[in-house]
């Protein structure tokens, strides 16, 4: 599966470098010089490969700089790419109250009784915090689930399970 971990928004300048969006939480990592990036531009399904040669952070912007990307035209051409990592190669999480977001998606969820809820589809990332967006077993409406120890207490990706200890109302249909 296909994570992908920055969107080049536009050039910046014209010595060809990039303004990225970040979407990932180890971008010094995923940027650093010397690293292979694998993009794909939009409405396409091949890959391009591309080394970071210089990166640095302008108003709060990530710009990168990368090999045979000289000049705006040719930055411009890039517009819209996603770069991409497999999660085959992500390590596994230190802490055991972490999750890649695809390791929770497809999840069963249930309630502390066994009740089950229905499924996880997405998690979705706000400035209040994560929510799990979760397919009613029932009838197939969304439900968002603040993604907090109080709500979730129990998540085991060898089960497939997340067990929900939901808050008055929240299950409710409106």
């Amino acid at each position: 599966m296909e994570l992908v971990v920055g969107r080049v928004a536009r050039s910046h300048g014209v010595r060809g470098e990039l303004v990225v969006e970040v979407r990932t939480d180890d971008p010094e990592a995923r940027f650093a010089p010397g690293t292979v990036l694998r993009g794909r531009l939009p409405r396409s399904q091949q890959t391009q490969q591309h080394t970071v040669e210089s990166v640095r952070e302008h108003s709060g912007r990530l710009l990168l700089c990368l090999r045979g990307i000289a000049d705006r035209t040719a930055a411009d051409a890039l517009r819209g790419m996603l770069f991409l990592i497999d999660t085959a190669d992500l390590p596994p999480s230190e802490d055991p109250d972490e999750f890649y977001d695809h390791e929770l998606e497809g999840l069963t969820v249930r309630l502390g009784d066994g009740t089950v809820v229905g499924t996880v589809t997405e998690v979705l990332h706000s400035a209040a915090g994560e929510l799990l967006s979760v397919r009613a077993a029932e009838d197939g409406r969304e439900i968002l689930v603040p993604f907090v120890t109080a709500i979730v207490p129990t998540v085991s990706l060898a089960e497939g399970l997340v067990v929900i200890d939901p808050p008055e109302g929240l299950l409710d249909k409106e």
